[in-house]
């Protein structure tokens, strides 16, 4: 019997495991530049507070703004508006701290500068100033990423404040029963009538009462109907934004850091080589920056308009490039070694200390220009600013002092709020009419024409002038003085009436 050998038998072949692929990183998480992409829907609708301060806001701004002058209407409707953001904070029961109502309060006052100040121009720069500050009480940004997201969280809160406002008057009509709510609007309807008539008699019976509702009710022309309804979907629109804003706030991104710091090496050649630069100018230009008389008067010297114009402009961009210098080496350099901080200390401090003796330097040069040639709008404007310019060196040293800059964009502002307020309560075109009467007195030299061009706040300067200069200075500004009603009200017009009058 033959043995039948076993067969061999293969084990079955195994697949090959393949490699583990490297795991995809996840994809980094794109920073959206406006904050509606940080932004959470409010949790309630409107409710009937803010949509009552909201409505009283709008009307009043459609009635009391005065848009080609200043007046007490722009402060009502401030106030108006504050007043919205607070029935906000209340409903939501949103605790307002101490530096958002430092905020608002700073807003308001410059709005109240159109009903003490005449000058059109200067509160052509209040009013942006105002919106500045209720940005900051509404959304406290630190930085100025920050600060920039907060101004752009603006329109995106009123497109988002429609639909929220839209669930709180479905919400005031009670369910089932629309009929109530549209009794209620015929009830304001036949009020309004009825109040326009029997107005309309009373004022024809009698002269005294027609007269005082003249000044109690807003001029109804039916050519600025179109710029009054502007003016209330303008407010209303605003308004429910601001107080979305306290319904809803968004998350404002916080202080980017630098995704490469620079190395001492690398920041810290150029600011000394700018250092030694500065140094010498200040050292080889002593006796021009501040000679002053002695050295443009001098034989071979340069007159006053050379002296000022050749100069006072390269220092003030000197002073502004300066601040973009600093602004990126404190962003940029490091803190973290001993030698860095010093090397910030010492470096940026000197730089900012020569900086400021060529600020004194170009505040000199306009003040000799203005004292010679007499004081403008302009001059007086950059003058200012200038100064400010100062300040804000003086508080880049502190903060290089202290090293830290987290505070340094909000002080910045602060500044330049209260700056103007100063510059606001310094009552400039009664300014520059003083100095250029001033100047009349000693030089018997003046421009009628300017200063005849100057605001309402200038006439109690003006009837200094000699009869002849004084009436052809003042004579215009008469001209251009409307009656005020109560809401279009401004103290500086009040002050030129009762000067100039005959």
């Amino acid at each position: 019997m033959e043995d039948n050998p076993q067969e061999h038998v293969e084990p079955p072949a195994t697949p090959a495991t393949p490699a583990p692929e490297p795991a995809a990183r996840p994809p980094r998480p794109r920073r959206s530049p406006f904050p509606a992409a940080r932004w959470e829907a409010a949790r309630r609708p409107a409710g009937r507070p803010v949509l009552a301060t909201v409505a009283v806001a709008a009307v009043l701004a459609a009635g009391t703004l005065t848009m080609d002058r200043p007046g007490l209407g722009w402060l009502l409707t401030g106030l108006a508006l504050a007043g919205v953001a607070a029935a906000a904070s209340v409903e939501l029961r949103v605790r307002p701290d101490l530096s958002r109502c430092l905020w608002a309060a700073a807003g308001i006052a410059l709005l109240a500068v159109g009903a003490v100040r005449a000058a059109d121009w200067l509160y052509a720069v209040c009013v942006p100033a105002a919106v500045a500050c209720a940005v900051q009480a509404l959304l406290p940004g630190g930085s100025v990423r920050a600060m920039l997201a907060g101004a752009l969280a603006g329109p995106v809160a009123v497109l988002r404040a429609l639909p929220w406002a839209g669930r709180g008057l479905r919400a005031l009509v009670p369910h089932g029963r629309p009929q109530a709510a549209a009794r209620l609007l015929a009830s304001i309807g036949v009020s309004g009538l009825l109040l326009v008539v029997f107005g309309a008699l009373f004022a024809s019976a009698d002269g005294a009462f027609a007269g005082l509702l003249a000044r109690i009710v807003p001029d109804v022309d039916l050519r600025g109907v179109p710029g009054r309804l502007f003016l209330f979907v303008a407010v209303a629109l605003g308004a429910l934004g601001g107080a979305y804003l306290v319904a809803a706030p968004p998350r404002l991104p916080d202080p980017a850091e630098p995704r490469r710091p620079l190395r001492l090496a690398e920041w810290a050649l150029p600011v000394a080589l700018l250092d030694a630069l500065f140094g010498l100018f200040v050292l080889v230009q002593l006796t021009v920056l501040f000679g002053g008389r002695g050295h443009v008067l001098r034989p071979g010297g340069p007159d006053f308009a050379q002296y000022a114009r050749s100069g006072f402009w390269q220092l003030s961009a000197v002073t502004g490039l300066t601040l973009v210098v600093i602004g990126v080496v404190a962003r940029a350099a490091p803190r973290t070694g001993r030698l860095d901080r010093a090397a910030i200390r010492v470096l940026v401090g000197a730089l900012a200390i020569l900086t400021l003796v060529i600020v004194a330097s170009a505040l000199k040069r306009m003040g000799l220009y203005e004292d010679t040639y007499g004081y403008t709008r302009l001059r007086l404007a950059v003058s200012a600013t200038e100064l400010w310019l100062g300040v804000l060196f003086a508080l880049v040293l502190v903060a290089g002092v202290r090293l830290r800059t987290t505070w340094l964009p909000r002080a910045v502002l602060i500044s330049a709020v209260l700056g103007l307020l100063a510059f606001a309560a310094a009552d400039p075109d009664r300014f520059i009419a003083a100095r250029n009467v001033d100047r009349f007195e000693r030089t018997g030299r003046v421009d009628v024409f300017y200063l005849s061009e100057l605001s309402a706040d200038a006439a109690p300067e003006l009837v200094r002038l000699p009869a002849d200069r004084r009436a052809d200075a003042v004579a215009p500004i008469r001209q251009r003085l409307q009656r005020d009603s109560w809401y279009s009200y401004n103290f500086g017009r009040a002050r030129a009436r009762t000067v100039l009058r005959p």
